[in-house]
C-alpha cells in the first residue's frame, strides 16, 4: 500500500493526505511523476498560422520550465519541439517570427522547421556527426479541432484523455472557437494547485458559495461521470435559462443542459458553454501557490454573459476564497484526512485515486 493510497471504494475512502499539499517534495516528485508524462494544453493553430511560422513558448512557465517551439512548415504541416540548441543548450527562436528554417543566433547551427538538423559551421573534423542527438527533440503534437495539446514523456494514450470528452461533445464545432484575449484573464491564487483542481470537482460546494451560479443550476439534477483520466459534470439549468441546443445525436438530447464541465487529469479544465468555451490551467507555483490561466473561446457573442458561462469572475473570487483557506486549515496538527460524500465527492475521489496512483 502506497504512501497516499486511496481505497477504490468512495465509501470507505479517506482523502488525499495533507502531506501532498504543504510538502515542496511532493510537489518537486510530482514534475516527473505526474506532469511530465501526461498531455498538456499549449494553445492552438493560430499561433503558427502560416507556411514557414515559428513560435517559442514556456510550458508551465512557473514550474516545468520547459522551452518548446511551435512550428509550421510550407507544406502547412504542424510540429512540436524543443526549442533548445543541441550544440550548446542555447535557445534557437527568441519570440514569435516567420522564417525558412531555425538558426541558432549563438554559433550558426541550422534546424529546418520539423527540427531536423541541417548544417553546423567548423564542425568538419568532429567524428561521428551529425546523429540523431543533433536533432531538435520531437514531441507529439495532438489536434483537436484547432486546440493543440503535446506532452514531455511517452507512455500514455492521447485517446485515454481526451477520446470520452471529444466523443460526447462531437457535435460541438471547435474549429468555429475564436481567441479572445480581452476576456481571458491569469489568478494567482495561493494554494496547493490539486486544490484548486478537486475543489472544482465537485458541485457539492455550489450551493454554499456560489449564489450566482447556484441560481442557474439545478442542483438536484447536478451529475458527475467518470472516465479514466478526466470526468465530466454535467450542469442541467433551470427553466427559461440559456441551454445548449443539442442535437437527436447527442446522449444529453432532451436535456436542459446549461454546462459541460470537463476535467482532463492533472490540471486541465474544459468549461464548454453556449456562447464558447473556457480553457482553465492550473499551473502549480509552489506547494502553497497556484496560477490559474482562464483563456476564452467564442463561437457565439450573442450569448455572452448569460448562463452558467456568465459571472465567470465572481464565481472565481468565490473559489479562491474557498481554497486559500483550506490551504491554511490542511497545515493544522489537527486534520490530516477526511472522507467523501458518496453522491457529490465522485470527482475529488478520482483525482486523488490518480494522484496517488502516479505517485506510488
Amino acid at each position: 500500500m502506497g504512501k497516499f493510497f486511496i481505497d477504490a471504494d468512495i465509501s470507505k475512502a479517506k482523502t488525499l493526505s495533507t502531506e501532498y499539499y504543504t510538502s515542496a517534495e511532493r510537489l518537486e516528485i510530482s514534475k516527473e511523476k505526474i506532469f511530465a508524462p501526461s498531455w498538456q494544453f499549449i494553445g492552438d493553430t493560430d499561433r503558427v498560422k502560416d507556411g514557414g511560422s515559428a513560435y517559442p513558448f514556456i510550458l508551465l512557465e512557473h514550474y516545468l520550465n520547459e522551452p518548446l517551439l511551435l512550428t509550421r512548415d510550407k507544406n502547412g504541416q504542424l510540429y512540436c519541439m524543443s526549442n533548445v540548441c543541441t550544440h550548446r543548450g542555447n535557445l534557437v527562436v527568441y519570440e514569435a517570427c516567420k522564417l525558412n528554417q531555425l538558426r541558432c543566433k549563438y554559433h550558426g547551427r541550422l534546424f529546418g522547421l520539423d527540427g531536423s538538423f541541417v548544417s553546423m559551421p567548423e564542425f568538419k573534423e568532429v567524428q561521428n556527426f551529425p546523429t540523431e542527438e543533433d536533432n531538435l527533440k520531437q514531441l507529439p503534437l495532438f489536434k483537436w479541432g484547432k486546440l493543440l495539446f503535446t506532452n514531455l514523456q511517452p507512455g500514455f494514450a492521447v485517446s485515454d484523455f481526451f477520446a470520452d470528452m471529444m466523443q460526447r461533445m462531437e457535435w460541438f464545432n471547435v474549429d468555429a472557437l475564436h481567441y479572445r484575449e480581452d476576456l481571458s484573464q491569469q489568478f494567482n491564487v495561493k494554494a496547493n494547485w490539486a486544490l484548486y483542481c478537486e475543489n472544482y470537482l465537485e458541485g457539492f460546494h455550489i450551493p454554499f458559495v456560489h449564489a450566482g451560479l447556484n441560481a442557474v443550476l439545478d442542483f438536484g439534477e447536478y451529475t458527475t461521470e467518470i472516465f479514466k483520466y478526466s470526468n465530466l459534470q454535467l450542469g442541467i439549468g433551470k427553466k427559461g435559462d440559456v441551454c445548449f441546443d443539442l442535437p437527436e445525436t447527442s446522449p444529453d438530447f432532451g436535456k436542459e443542459v446549461a454546462a459541460y464541465y470537463f476535467w482532463v487529469f492533472p490540471n486541465m479544465m474544459f468549461n464548454f458553454y453556449p456562447w464558447g468555451l473556457s480553457v482553465n490551467i492550473v499551473e502549480p507555483v509552489s506547494e502553497g501557490e497556484c496560477k490559474v490561466s482562464f483563456i476564452t473561446y467564442v463561437s457565439d457573442e450573442s450569448k455572452l454573459n448569460t448562463g452558467a458561462g456568465s459571472g465567470l469572475d465572481s464565481v472565481e473570487l468565490e473559489d479562491e476564497e474557498v481554497v486559500q483557506n483550506v490551504q491554511k486549515g490542511i497545515r493544522s496538527r489537527f486534520y490530516n484526512h477526511g472522507r467523501y460524500s458518496v453522491t457529490r465527492e465522485q470527482g475529488t475521489h478520482h483525482f486523488h485515486s490518480l494522484i496517488a496512483a502516479f505517485m506510488d
